[in-house]
């Protein structure tokens, strides 16, 4: 029986092995070479043996992917050929040479100038390396030829790898060099489930500005929920006194004296969207987004996601398609009180919007990373499976939402009726304009989260590894409130770089918008039902 342990499915020629956590004595552990790339860059990065090094002499064993998003991420594992067998060490020995002819050293000296390195696994502990290094002029460059491996462990288990290259060789045309690696093994006190603990960066994640963020943006939030509530509170106060007076007159009086204030658009508040189907497809999939953001952070939070390959992305992809009747139960009902008769369209709308902005990108950026030959550019077949996840998982639930969306609350139960005719609109100061208040409306909301936006993008962009997702969880709650109350304020007064950031600005627009009506279309509702309209 395999263990629960076992992590890798590998094949030698036409047979499949599994490759565990938990070895015994002498059983062979698996080299696995990844990428490499400039430091400076980590997003371009291409495989191992793009570079021409050598394979040591043992069977090619090819990868499986193990999840879908290891796939997407560009993890492309490849057999170093190197011998290693738990707990056996193995003393300076060479692998293999490398021809260096002209071609190959200038291949070589292209990835010193640009400060290449090289990632590698051992039991899904990553180790990195550097090419190799010029000397001070800039004239001769040198080859890191050996590979000293020092691997720590804790019974049966590994829970600790380190990689020190030495053997530095100059790099001369039509010469051989010598390529060799040791593997020494020693005993660690690291138990299993902390050996990631050392790839963490504390001091960074958890610095004083972090925390300082974290207290500014609350001390914000209470600031500004106690500011919309004392200004909201003594005009309603006041509005409704005066709304009390007008029932206590009879008709005559009434008819004669003029509506003002916010109940005078009481007839035309709660009309339709001049874009309905668009609209009810954004609130959606920002409800959507919203769920997806919160599950996955949960899920973060008390599963360490970061000591697997691809697991984060992976686990987006699962939730949000899971989720997807969220978006098909708010859209949907929302298309329907809205008066809207195409609910089917609306429906495929609102399925594809997100993936078909996500998709569109990636594949773009995935056409680049092909004419460039990078280790992110994405198979067909993976292209093939989110196609399918897409067809046969995302449409179907969302069709199931939409349906349970427009039975259970599509019908439009406004606490006021709409006008026939539109209220004309009297013309307003530029500051008043909707250009003006969605770039004004969302500085507080940017304010909330821009510190946590750094550390985020950081481990995106850097060669960090972010795990303080509790922090996470909390500005996502200080953002919904920011939000809700900067878009009630303004309701009241109003009635590869740039692939990768627009798709998440873009996604984070969308959530944010859908977490403002949602707060708002509740405020505008509750303030109306309290007010009697003839």
């Amino acid at each position: 029986q395999v263990e629960k342990t076992c992590m890798h499915f590998v094949a030698v020629d036409s047979c499949l092995y599994v490759m565990c956590s938990l070895y015994t004595d002498k059983e062979e552990v698996v080299l696995w070479m990844n990428t490499v790339g400039p430091y400076h860059n980590r997003q371009e990065t291409y495989k191992y043996f793009s570079l021409p090094f050598c394979v040591g002499t043992k069977k090619t064993i090819s990868h499986y992917h193990e999840t879908l998003g290891e796939a997407l991420q560009g993890v492309e594992l490849e057999f170093s050929g190197l011998d290693i067998k738990f707990k056996d060490e193995v003393m300076q020995t060479t692998y293999c040479e490398i021809e260096l002819d002209k071609a190959k050293r200038d291949a070589f000296v292209y990835a010193i100038k640009n400060h290449y390195w090289y990632q590698m696994y051992i039991d899904d502990l990553p180790i990195w390396g550097i090419v190799g290094e010029a000397d001070e002029n800039g004239e001769d460059h040198y080859l890191w030829t050996y590979k000293k491996l020092e691997i720590g462990f804790n019974g049966n288990r590994i829970v600790d790898v380190n990689l020190t290259s030495e053997g530095k060789v100059k790099l001369v045309p039509n010469t051989r060099i010598a390529m060799s690696y040791s593997v020494k093994w020693k005993k660690s006190d690291v138990k299993f489930e902390d050996r990631f603990d050392k790839y963490l960066d504390p001091s960074f994640f958890q610095h004083r500005i972090h925390w300082f963020s974290i207290f500014n943006s609350f001390m914000m939030v209470i600031f500004l929920v106690g500011l919309v509530s004392m200004i909201l509170m003594r005009t309603l106060r006041k509005d409704y006194a005066r709304y009390s007076k007008e029932e206590e007159m009879d008709d005559m009086d009434r008819d004669l004296g003029d509506e003002y204030g916010w109940k005078q658009v009481h007839g035309d508040v709660f009309r339709p969207s001049s874009h309905p189907m668009i609209f009810s497809s954004l609130i959606g999939s920002g409800c959507q987004i919203f769920s997806v953001s919160f599950i996955v952070i949960i899920v973060a939070m008390v599963e360490d996601l970061y000591t697997e390959r691809g697991s984060m992305l992976s686990t987006a992809i699962f939730v949000y398609a899971a989720t997807s009747p969220v978006n098909g139960y708010f859209g949907g009902s929302l298309y329907a009180k809205q008066g809207g008769r195409r609910w089917i369209k609306q429906m495929f709308i609102g399925a594809f919007l997100i993936p078909a902005m996500v998709c569109g990108t990636a594949f773009f950026i995935n056409f680049i990373a092909m004419y460039y030959h990078a280790s992110r550019a994405i198979p067909f077949g993976t292209m093939v499976a989110v196609c399918c996840i897409c067809l046969f998982v995302i449409l179907p639930l969302n069709l199931v939402g939409t349906i349970l969306g427009r039975n259970l609350s599509g019908q439009p139960n406004f606490p006021c009726r709409v006008n026939a005719v539109p209220r004309p609109i009297p013309e307003k100061k530029w500051f008043m304009e909707p250009a003006v208040i969605v770039c004004l409306g969302g500085i507080l909301p940017f304010g909330s989260i821009f510190i946590e936006m750094y550390f985020i993008f950081t481990s995106f962009w850097a060669y960090k590894i972010y795990y303080v997702y509790g922090f996470m969880m909390l500005v996502l709650v200080i953002l919904c409130i920011v939000t809700v109350c900067v878009t009630i304020v303004f309701k009241d007064r109003t009635s590869f770089y740039f692939g990768y950031m627009a798709v998440f600005s873009s996604s984070l627009g969308i959530m944010c918008g859908a977490v403002g009506y949602v707060g708002t279309s509740a405020f505008v509702r509750k303030i109306y039902t309290n007010v009697k309209i003839d």
